[in-house]
C-alpha cells in the first residue's frame, strides 16, 4: 500500500512543478502572453506592411506584455510618427517605444 503513496506524491511533485514552469514573472512571459504578443507583433507588422510609403523591411517591432518596440531607420520623421501611430492602434497595444532612427 505505501507505493500507490509515493506513486502521488511524485506525481503530484512534478505537476506542481510543471505549472510552477509557465507561470508568468515580470522578465519572462507565461505561454498565453507569448501567443498574445507573437499576434500583436504580427498585427503591428501588417499594419506597417499596409501603409503606402511605409518600408516595412527596414522597420523592426518587438513585444513584450503588450509594449511594443520600433526600431530601425526611416527617411523622415513624418515615417516614423506614422509607424508609432500605426502600432498603437492595433488591438491589445497597451504602450509603444518608438526607437525608429532617421537615416
Amino acid at each position: 500500500m505505501k507505493h500507490p503513496n509515493r506513486f502521488a506524491a511524485v506525481f503530484s511533485a512534478i505537476l506542481l512543478l510543471s505549472a510552477v514552469g509557465c507561470a508568468p514573472t515580470p522578465t519572462r512571459e507565461g505561454t498565453g502572453e507569448y501567443v498574445d504578443d507573437a499576434v500583436i507583433t504580427t498585427k503591428v507588422k501588417a499594419a506597417i506592411l499596409n501603409e503606402p510609403g511605409l518600408k516595412s523591411a527596414e522597420i523592426n517591432v518587438e513585444t513584450f506584455k503588450g509594449t511594443v518596440q520600433l526600431s530601425g531607420f526611416v527617411k523622415e520623421e513624418n515615417d516614423k510618427r506614422r509607424a508609432g501611430e500605426l502600432a498603437r492602434h492595433v488591438k491589445g497595444v497597451q504602450a509603444v517605444k518608438n526607437d525608429i532612427r532617421l537615416k
